[in-house]
């Protein structure tokens, strides 16, 4: 029986997660990107796990990983977005807030997306129309919440948007701090959690279009039902770029408000 896209893209970053988590807590090999980014070995081995699987089971597909970037044809219409450690530094720090995310994009559009927590068991994932969570092969429909007042925000560079927006900037408004209450995790597991309504929204800055961390998520959260936008909210991957995603219209009109004050005259 052939595979379905939506159980391959779970069944390999299933793989991917299997091998962060057996590798947790080793002295791992470290290879320097930049001067304040690395991966590690577990980072290459879950990834070389990820692509067997894909290229097992759709050999002519076109893959864009992470540490092995893009293979395949460049005029491919199928193409596998590919992050096997997002948060590579939490896990060098022996911090298990970390994802593997495995995304397939079909011409313009995300068909199937995965999320795999290693350490909790968990795999958010989605057929681009509805979003769940599977634990121990049940799966959970996921239901967005803006209850709990936690908003994510990720305050690592690059800030393409700087000086006009900075996300440690929307921490010190007045509004935010009587409003919200920040978090940060600092890998896209955070993105799932507001489709999961863990979190109530999650804003970064940065052009996102095919990327490895945050496609996946993105498509989660759209099938969830989230409000999702860019940093003005505009459509995704427009002008400013960004993304702001909401568990509900009205905590994102109220996140967009703030993050437009740091646009206004003399700010």
């Amino acid at each position: 029986m052939t595979i379905t896209d939506q159980e391959l893209a779970r069944e390999a970053a299933q793989a991917g997660a299997a091998v962060v988590a057996a590798m947790y807590g080793a002295p791992l090999a470290r290879f320097q990107k930049s001067a304040l980014d690395f991966a590690t070995a577990a980072d290459i081995e879950a990834e070389n796990a990820i692509l067997d699987v894909i290229r097992t089971a759709r050999p002519d597909d076109a893959v864009l990983a992470e540490e092995s970037g893009h293979t395949g044809s460049e005029e491919a219409e199928r193409v596998w977005l590919v992050d096997p450690l997002c948060g590579t530094l939490n896990y060098a720090a022996r911090s298990m807030l970390v994802a593997v995310n495995v995304t397939l994009r079909v011409g313009s559009e995300i068909t199937a997306a995965a999320s795999v927590d290693p350490f909790a068991g968990e795999t958010f994932w989605t057929d681009g129309h509805h979003a769940y969570v599977r634990r121990d092969g049940v799966d959970e429909g996921l239901t967005p919440s803006p209850d709990s007042r936690l908003v994510d925000v990720n305050l690592d560079p690059p800030f393409p948007n700087d000086p006009d927006f900075r996300a440690a900037v929307l921490l010190t408004e007045t509004g935010f701090i009587e409003r919200f209450r920040v978090r940060v995790v600092s890998t896209t597991l955070a993105v799932a959690w507001v489709a999961a309504g863990r979190r109530a929204a999650y804003v970064t800055d940065g052009h996102l279009r095919d990327s490895v961390h945050f496609a996946g998520g993105i498509a989660l959260c759209q099938a969830a039902g989230c409000v999702v936008t860019g940093i003005h909210g505009q459509p995704l991957h427009t002008g400013a770029g960004g993304l702001v995603v909401a568990a509900d219209q009205e905590t994102h009109a109220a996140l967009i408000q703030l993050i437009g004050n740091q646009f206004s005259p003399g700010r």
